[in-house]
């Protein structure tokens, strides 16, 4: 699942015309990274809320800035398995 999140979140990084030709897990979505701002970090993660059916809270944005890559995959994957968990169905 992780793999999968990682793909969606670089297409839609691409999409957004960021340069992920040398992103690796360890790259910061942040400044020290990607350097996402924070109009970025809402846009992706409504991105992801869509395509896999979890939630982020607006107050979040400044952590997720400070995440690499390998980290916001794992939480959303978390997130994906904990609503699939309560909900009984995949996201």
């Amino acid at each position: 699942m992780q793999d999968r999140i990682r793909e969606f979140v670089l297409a839609a990084l691409a999409e957004m015309q960021y340069d992920v030709s040398e992103v690796t897990g360890d790259t910061d979505l942040g400044p020290a990274g990607l350097d996402l701002e924070s109009l970025a970090l809402a846009d992706l993660s409504v991105q992801v809320e869509d395509e896999f059916g979890v939630k982020f809270d607006l107050d979040e944005m400044e952590s997720t800035a400070l995440m690499t890559l390998d980290q916001f995959t794992a939480d959303v994957a978390e997130r994906v398995a904990a609503s699939t968990a309560t909900s009984g169905s995949p996201a």
